[in-house]
């Protein structure tokens, strides 16, 4: 239960669905933030805007409007990794603790491509070298039919030029210096000739 001030039900304040009056999702999950434990505020927002119910750009406009919200700069800080197109904690931690500084491209976040009528989004693009960075989380490892999805995607990948080069959960939580000098290393052998001479 949540009790808010100055609170008007009716629009714009709350929208109706199914005849009854609901606030809307952006305040509701801006709301419910500090009322969550650390380990659980990431999660309804990222799947909110993965199911495409709002946006970060919403979800900050309802931000804006909780000046004394607890811990605003955390979800300031998630809100901002959103609109940067990360999708999922892993992809956040990736972000902060591996793929930016010094040498990283300027990844593309969540890249769509069609390759034969297939349409897919990349994890972590380098338009100029064509590589793709995809993030494994830990939930995907070890299921054969997902490995065999994979294996066939990053196929289809390949015959566009991208190279695919995927990082598991436990790789990236325990061992970011190994994984960031590696992924330097594979970008530096995908520059074009002449960069690479020059």
């Amino acid at each position: 239960m949540h009790r808010r001030r100055g609170l008007t039900v009716e629009p714009p304040q709350v929208v109706v669905r199914q005849g009854q009056p609901v606030t809307r999702v952006e305040q509701t999950l801006v709301d419910s933030w500090p009322m969550l434990s650390p380990t659980e505020q990431r999660a309804p927002i990222i799947e909110a805007v993965n199911a495409r119910l709002t946006t970060p750009e919403r979800l900050a406009s309802a931000l804006r409007g909780a000046s004394k919200l607890p811990d605003r700069a955390a979800l300031r800080t998630l809100l901002t990794r959103l609109d940067e197109g990360c999708r999922s904690p892993l992809e956040i931690w990736g972000h902060e603790h591996v793929f930016t500084g010094p040498g990283m491209p300027a990844f593309q976040r969540q890249v769509r491509i069609i390759i034969g009528g297939r349409s897919m989004y990349l994890d972590l693009l380098a338009e100029r070298e064509q590589v793709n960075i995809e993030l494994d989380g830990a939930t995907t490892h070890g299921d054969p039919r997902q490995r065999e999805i994979d294996l066939r995607r990053d196929a289809l990948l390949a015959t566009v030029g991208i190279l695919v080069v995927r990082f598991a959960h436990r790789r990236l939580m325990h061992e970011p210096d190994t994984v960031r000098r590696e992924t330097l290393t594979i970008l530096a052998t995908r520059q074009p000739t002449a960069a690479r001479r020059g």
